[in-house]
């Protein structure tokens, strides 16, 4: 073969590549990983914040969730990229054991440190909460605390900060059916007040709530749902103090996780995967979809992040201080993805 006409076939190769590799939504500004390679196999349940030196993610990672060896992940975005992730927490009990981390969930306190908050033991029945703080925008971090007796801290989607200064944590336990509650502190996790649960599982199974602001003080929750086939919400006019009785809503939920944001100018954002389950049993994770509402209600999508075969979930989504919207989530369980969203901008 002619080598020039070989080289012709190689550039234009790598332009379809190219070209297929670039986001056609308008919303979507950018794509990428957080990391290429890692020294564990596995990973899920990611976090994102953004610190006065920019964005930090966070997840679990190790040989596959639930093992012993697997613990917390943090990775810092840079003028240079995402940085090599660091384990900054482990299972590692007083007596040598080691029980498997679960969920971490970051919350950047305006003007002052960087939160960790995250879950230890063997499973989701029986794990307890813990945080650790950061001085610096999560370079180095203090010793773990334990959460008291009966707190778990927010279990996969970031607490709120309400206008009397109170941190509202999401919730949920699953040691007697799936039920949603609330967690409060208003010293940054030094002292904690909880509601009680908000439904009895029984028929409404739910969890991972994620907390929107309304107008008029009202917030509304988004929560997974065990066997319902639908995202379930539940709204309040007391600050968090007290909920309405779960209810259906038209988005369906194939028993995964999502998470919601309140933009600055008061529409919401929602990333799910729009699938039911199946006849009880678990739906596919994929696609994954961003929704936006301008009143929690009626929902139309922004954006599909993927929509291939494999497991596309548990996706976390914060609104930087310049606008856009920022989206973690666990792709095929390998690797965790990065995307940056206009909102402003119509798919």
């Amino acid at each position: 073969m002619n080598v020039n006409f070989r080289l012709l076939l190689i550039l234009f190769s790598l332009s379809i590549q190219q070209l297929y590799a670039q986001p056609t939504n308008p919303a979507i500004l950018k794509k990428e990983w957080i990391y290429e390679k890692a020294p564990f196999p596995e990973c899920h349940a990611s976090t994102i914040a953004e610190t006065p030196q920019g964005l930090i993610a966070s997840w679990f990672g190790g040989t596959h969730e639930r093992h012993p060896d697997v613990g917390i992940w943090v990775s810092s975005l840079t003028k240079s990229g995402w940085t090599t992730p660091v384990e900054v927490a482990t299972g590692v009990q007083p007596d040598g054991k080691r029980l498997p981390c679960w969920n971490p969930v970051l919350f950047q306190r305006p003007g002052g440190e960087l939160i960790l908050f995250y879950k230890v033991g063997p499973s989701p029945s029986t794990w307890w909460g813990l945080l650790k703080r950061s001085k610096d925008n999560g370079k180095t971090w203090s010793e773990a605390e334990r959460l008291p007796e009966g707190i778990l801290g927010p279990i996969k989607n970031k607490p709120v900060l309400l206008s009397s200064g109170v941190l509202l944590c999401p919730t949920s336990s699953e040691d007697h059916n799936w039920r949603v509650h609330f967690e409060q502190t208003s010293d940054w996790g030094k002292t904690w007040q909880k509601t009680a649960p908000i439904n009895d599982g029984i028929t409404d199974g739910a969890i991972q709530p994620s907390i929107l602001f309304h107008p008029n003080g009202q917030l509304q929750v988004l929560c997974r749902s065990q066997k319902v086939g639908y995202i379930l919400e539940s709204w309040s006019k007391d600050n968090g103090k007290t909920w309405s009785a779960l209810e259906k809503t038209s988005l369906p939920n194939p028993n995964s996780g999502t998470d919601a944001v309140t933009l600055k100018d008061g529409r919401q954002v929602l990333v799910y995967n729009p699938t039911t389950t199946n006849n009880g049993k678990n739906g596919p994770r994929t696609p994954l979809d961003v929704a936006i509402s301008d009143d929690g209600k009626n929902w139309k999508t922004l954006a599909v992040l993927e929509n291939e075969p494999g497991e596309y979930s548990y996706p976390a989504v914060i609104q930087s201080t310049d606008g856009l919207v920022h989206i973690t989530y666990t792709w095929k369980r390998n690797r965790v993805r990065h995307v940056v969203l206009d909102p402003n901008k119509k798919s």
